[in-house]
């Protein structure tokens, strides 16, 4: 009886949550991807030494609390949930698996961010060797893991509200996805014999798996966030001689996003209702490098946080340079944007012309 009164209550919440982002006209939000989406699921991996939970990292957030993201501030996954209407972004789903049913329910109706930072579409990506001292650790969690992480959340709903209802509010839920940066990096690096037609081959079937295993799940509205002009961050800067951007590598972004963009038209003629948007993260940072002053930027080259030539021979930590004009720099460390190089990216997913983000953008498709 009492198990039976509970599930009466968790329907009741269910129902009411629902009808108040209808009326306001907020989709739920779930985040997937790599430290441009991560909002903290790191600082639950004592292992990982991909993490951001110390200064100066968060010195821009409140209190100067650094709070696991690769920012000094918020980041684009913040500014989309702003966008939509929301307090602050969804929290990540590792700090959810105490709360009871009742709280976890709650908030996977309003969403739950799953990114974690140094993650990749491969399940090796951002991984510790086995023979390192933290091998034995989990350093990411990787895309393939973070959908069944999703996939327990909607299994917490269907539980809640039913499969019929369940279904009903993740075709209507927003799936933004920022990842595959990890990978081309680990492959550059990797100086590996696979040509670039097989690699990207291969990177492509598993993330086109990924995403039919969400859609399988029920998602249906995607925000897909591809790679941006990867080597002209300031750690792959810092390889040529004069500063400028290791052109291979942008080759390579632009090849992902090709590779994504087919993918995406291929796989909406498969699912019924699928709808996406897809954002050119290369075609959004080339721009703002190639024009900084229209957007406020004076420094598009070097980190506002580290050490060295660029601020860029080490990562952002408590001894590192800090610059004081922080809004000014397009680069807040090695690879990641500053707070406000992040909202302009949220501001221009969500509102931006086709040139940068098609065949609708962010704020379309969440009206859709």
């Amino acid at each position: 009886m009492a198990e039976t009164s509970f599930a009466i209550l968790l329907l009741s919440l269910a129902t009411i949550i629902l009808n108040v982002n209808a009326d306001a006209g907020r989709p739920a939000v779930f985040i997937l991807g790599d430290s441009t989406a991560d909002v903290g699921t790191n600082n639950f991996l004592p292992g990982s030494q991909a993490r951001a939970d110390f200064p100066f990292n968060g010195v821009d957030f409140a209190f100067s609390i650094p709070t696991g993201r690769f920012s000094n501030g918020l980041n684009s996954a913040d500014f989309l949930a702003k966008l939509l209407g929301y307090e602050k972004s969804p929290p990540p789903y590792l700090s959810t698996v105490n709360y009871s049913r009742y709280s976890l329910t709650r908030q996977a109706l309003k969403g739950i961010n799953f990114a974690s930072g140094g993650s990749g579409i491969f399940r090796l990506t951002g991984q510790l060797p086995s023979d390192s001292p933290n091998g034995r650790k989990q350093n990411v969690i990787p895309m393939a893991e973070q959908i069944a992480q999703f996939e327990s959340i909607r299994s917490s709903l269907m539980a809640a509200m039913g499969p019929l209802p369940t279904l009903r509010f993740l075709s209507k839920s927003l799936f933004f996805i920022s990842i595959g940066s990890n990978d081309i990096f680990e492959y550059y690096r990797s100086n590996n014999n696979l040509s670039k037609e097989r690699f990207f081959a291969s990177l492509g079937f598993a993330y086109e798996n990924q995403l039919k295993a969400l859609l399988e799940l029920g998602a249906r509205k995607f925000g897909i966030i591809s790679v941006p002009s990867i080597g002209c961050c300031p750690s792959q800067r810092l390889n040529s001689p004069n500063g400028g951007c290791l052109e291979e590598l942008n080759d390579h972004a632009r090849a992902f996003h090709t590779k994504i963009e087919r993918i995406l038209y291929r796989l909406s003629e498969e699912y019924q209702g699928m709808k996406y948007s897809l954002g050119n993260a290369f075609e959004m940072t080339i721009n703002v490098i190639d024009n900084p002053l229209p957007y406020n930027f004076t420094n598009v080259k070097t980190a506002c946080c580290g050490v060295g030539r660029l601020n860029a021979e080490s990562n952002c930590n408590p001894n590192a340079n800090l610059c004081s004009s922080r809004n000014n720099y397009l680069f807040w460390d090695l690879f990641h944007p500053t707070e406000a190089a992040a909202q302009l990216a949220a501001v221009t997913l969500f509102r931006g012309p086709t040139r940068f983000v098609a065949p609708i953008n962010f704020s379309q498709l969440a009206q859709a």
